[in-house]
């Protein structure tokens, strides 16, 4: 018991020296330095909103346009800025590999919970003000709001921990990386809800974890404004798939890694 707490607070003071090491490297002190994680959620999900709006009015199907545009923008920033950012991972952070206690999957895991502290800065900040102006419900299930979002974030990790080895392995995959981020967005659950789907397609879209965690938080935010389809027991299952899958081609990749 003794070793698995001093081990972990290990990894504690790794994760974090991480995490301020890729902060320093990434905004430096200039300017709003590190705020810049919630600032470029709010500058896209904001931007677009405005266009949102003006092509389709302030509401539609009953909820508000702009808070419908940040459920679902927000999340999908830090999928893509998530996915774009584990394509040379390694080679960028591999001289550190030298310290015995950091491990790759520590740069994965610090880069992934960047972005997911970042854009839940986003989404809260934006919440608060457009809330201020009537133009944000208070949540009206907190649990399931969370809940969503985590299922979110677990996907988008087991992803993370896909794509980070398989770029490091052939060049090709690694090119194809910032495509992959198109590639996921009509599965992402962004522009639509699934009640608003053809049965057929909806089913089929069910099979994405996003769509489930993207229901789940917008379900958290708008209540019974919306009619949510979500499958928890698949989205975690998939999930954690595709994270076994990563963790085990992590450590097939750090075999033959050749550290400089």
């Amino acid at each position: 018991m003794g070793q698995l707490t001093d081990g972990l607070r290990v990894q504690i003071k790794v994760i974090q020296a991480l995490t301020s090491r890729e902060l320093m490297t990434r905004f430096g002190r200039e300017n709003i330095g590190f705020l810049w994680i919630m600032a470029e959620p709010l500058l896209f999900a904001g931007l677009v909103g405005i266009v949102w709006t003006y092509l389709r009015g302030p509401e539609a199907y009953g909820i508000g346009i702009l808070a419908f545009v940040v459920t679902g923008y927000v999340p999908l920033t830090f999928l893509r800025h998530s996915f774009s950012r584990s394509a040379s991972i390694f080679v960028a952070n591999s001289s550190l590999l030298y310290h015995r206690q950091i491990k790759v999957l520590d740069f994965i895991f610090v880069r992934v919970l960047i972005e997911a502290i970042g854009a839940m800065m986003a989404f809260i900040f934006a919440g608060i003000v457009l809330g201020f102006f009537g133009l944000f419900p208070w949540p009206a299930d907190i649990v399931a709001l969370v809940v969503g979002w985590a299922i979110y974030v677990i996907f988008v990790l087991g992803v993370c921990t896909m794509l980070a080895p398989l770029s490091e392995v052939s060049e090709v995959v690694e090119k194809l990386v910032p495509v992959s981020v198109y590639v996921a967005i009509p599965f992402s659950g962004v522009f639509n809800l699934a009640s608003w789907l053809p049965p057929a397609t909806r089913d089929a879209l069910m099979w994405s974890p996003m769509v489930s965690g993207m229901e789940l938080m917008r379900y958290g935010v708008f209540g019974d404004a919306v009619t949510p389809h979500y499958d928890i027991e698949k989205a975690l299952g998939i999930s954690i798939v595709t994270l076994l899958v990563g963790l085990i081609l992590c450590r097939r990749v750090r075999r033959t890694m050749t550290v400089t």
